[in-house]
């Protein structure tokens, strides 16, 4: 599968509805569109796929309250973004850093690339010992393409107050489990704040722009589960998947 070039990806007019505006976020939705029109996965229909998939899952909360191996839980109420200290000093590279996140849907634990990204790894890991993640939720699921979250207003515009930058390789793979930073059409390459997102496709094509974090290596089920619980049309949740905790370790 060949990525689609950035600049159309950006120009490529879309049927999702504009989010409110956000000074932190993945400006991708277009590559589910351009994979469905290039048929990419098989004889073109991986757009109504996505959006059965999503029906169902929808289908299912309606009848059950919650999807099966999720928690029927309340949205927690928005924070107010900011207020974070950019850490100065570099986490131990001798060591293996992970984060786990604990979730209404289950745990997910992300190996964290501090080779490839030690400023990304040292704030994300000051961040979760600070409590930033904390009862936030994932405010942007597309199914077949990226969960998104870490920002505690909600809204997909709020960051820590700081923006660290981890220029990505020019071989880099966006594949099912890597989890990378979102960041505006208008940052430069491999720049973050808080935001984040976890790949659910296989491979979604996308650009060397966006600083790769780590990669789930344990519980990539439980992140399978979260991405088809978006609507991929409006890009938004259908029901509150809450990231209850997230806890920085090293071994």
């Amino acid at each position: 599968m060949q990525a689609v070039p950035d600049a159309q990806l950006r120009a490529t007019p879309v049927d999702y509805p504009p989010l409110v505006p956000r000074r932190a976020v993945l400006l991708l939705p277009a590559v589910l569109l351009a994979l469905a029109a290039s048929g990419c996965g098989g004889d073109g229909d991986g757009e109504s796929d996505a959006t059965t998939t999503a029906t169902q899952a929808e289908t299912e909360t309606e009848t059950t309250g919650a999807a099966a191996g999720c928690r029927d839980v309340e949205a927690p109420d928005p924070r107010e973004d900011g207020g974070e200290t950019q850490p100065t000093e570099p986490l131990d590279p001798s060591k293996t850093w992970t984060l786990t996140f604990a979730t209404s849907c289950g745990d997910f634990v992300v190996t964290l690339d501090v080779d490839g990204a030690p400023e990304t790894a040292a704030s994300l890991v000051a961040l979760a010992e600070d409590g930033f993640y904390d009862d936030t939720v994932f405010h942007r699921i597309v199914p077949g393409f990226v969960i998104q979250g870490g920002d505690p207003t909600q809204s997909g515009s709020g960051g820590p107050g700081y923006q660290t930058v981890d220029a990505p390789p020019s071989d880099a793979a966006y594949v099912k489990g890597v989890m990378a930073m979102a960041k505006t059409a208008t940052d430069p390459a491999g720049s973050s704040g808080s935001q984040f997102f976890v790949v659910t496709g296989p491979d979604v094509g996308l650009p060397p722009d966006y600083a790769i974090a780590g990669e789930v290596t344990d519980g990539l089920d439980v992140v399978e589960l979260i991405g088809t619980l978006g609507d991929p049309q409006t890009e938004q949740p259908l029901q509150p998947v809450v990231i209850e905790s997230v806890t920085a370790s090293s071994s």
